[in-house]
């Protein structure tokens, strides 16, 4: 039933404000309108909703990610723009902060300014 509509995404903010410069100059989003509920951005053709919202608690996983051609390059970019990328204990990250899994596959986490865990992965 689904399978032929497209899908919307969506995380939460407190602050419309600090979300849209962060979504729109850091990562390069399409900003669409700043509507009462949400900022609405074009993520590729993808609808990304960040739902305005009055007390927030982000999830300790990740709620939205991007596949990307070349993950150093892609995280030499966020980081010139201010982006930290996440370290976590036990995982073998390189110095950039990239986890390559066992089939070759790279992923790297950082967060955006409300603390909403978001991801780079490129597929082997």
């Amino acid at each position: 039933m689904l399978g032929s509509s497209p899908i919307m995404a969506f995380a939460a903010t407190t602050d419309s404000g600090r979300a849209k410069a962060f979504y729109e100059d850091v990562l390069g989003l399409k900003f669409v309108v700043d509507d009462s509920y949400a900022l609405v951005f074009d993520a590729n053709g993808t609808m990304l909703r960040i739902s305005k919202v009055a007390d927030f608690k982000p999830a300790p996983y990740t709620v939205l990610g991007w596949k990307v051609t070349d993950m150093v390059e892609s995280i030499n970019e966020l980081t010139a723009k201010g982006v930290a990328f996440e370290r976590f204990p036990g995982f073998p990250q390189d110095d950039l902060g990239a986890l390559t899994f066992p089939d070759g596959t790279k992923v790297a986490w950082f967060k955006d300014p409300d603390g909403n865990m978001l991801s780079l992965a490129q597929f082997s």
